[in-house]
């Protein structure tokens, strides 16, 4: 078991991407991305480490290999796979034949800036992919894999391979790796201040009230 699975993983699960949002937020941390969901209602939260991939328009330069095959080759069970094909909706960047060789390979989900196709693909095997939404026309000759594993711009957030990832129905937030724990720690408090106030309002309390005590306007300072 690796140190993300041992230490961190079942923090990140018991928490939502609001909650690490409002905590990067009060730590002064670019962690939030827009705009990227889960392309099936069923797939829900994903949590892991990325592994980066950055595409650039296809010409003279020519893959190697079909884009995404590096990542795939080099991530290791549970981590996530993240794209910038800075948001591009006009041609995709993920597909069947990539969702199968990851979900092999134990990869947890995949997140992508940009459209991924083959979505029948995906659910038949139960593979969850994250995107701003989906197309039908081919990478090839439209797009090519820049780099694996360096630094990306990935829904205006700053992405670093080995960066913890976490996806829900909400959205996409980045942890960068250096502050995961002060991050987890103020949205571990945060959650636990958030469900005490929902309990008293659940109980009677008058909302107000319930506001006044807790604050909630100034949790984040």
């Amino acid at each position: 078991m690796n140190e993300f699975d041992q230490k961190y993983r079942a923090r990140f699960e018991k928490l939502s991407t609001t909650n690490v949002a409002d905590a990067e937020d009060a730590l002064g941390i670019r962690g939030a991305t827009y705009g990227i969901r889960p392309l099936r209602e069923s797939w829900g939260k994903v949590v892991g480490r990325a592994v980066t991939i950055k595409m650039a328009a296809a010409g003279e330069t020519k893959n190697t290999h079909h884009l995404g095959m590096t990542a795939i080759s080099v991530a290791e069970p549970g981590d996530i796979i993240i794209i910038d094909n800075g948001g591009r909706l006009d041609t995709s960047c993920w597909g069947g034949i990539l969702a199968n060789s990851a979900k092999v390979r134990g990869v947890g989900a995949v997140i992508v800036d940009g459209a991924a196709r083959d979505l029948d693909d995906c659910i038949e095997i139960d593979f969850p992919v994250y995107a701003r939404g989906t197309v039908v026309w081919t990478a090839r000759g439209r797009i090519m894999e820049q780099s694996t594993n360096e630094m990306i711009s990935f829904g205006g957030v700053q992405v670093h391979p080995g960066d913890a990832v976490m996806g829900d129905r909400s959205g996409v937030v980045i942890v960068p790796w250096s502050r995961v724990d002060e991050v987890l720690t103020k949205a571990e408090e945060l959650c636990e201040r958030e469900e005490a106030m929902v309990r008293e309002i659940l109980s009677g309390g008058d909302v107000l009230a319930v506001d006044s005590k807790f604050g909630y306007e100034k949790m984040l300072k």
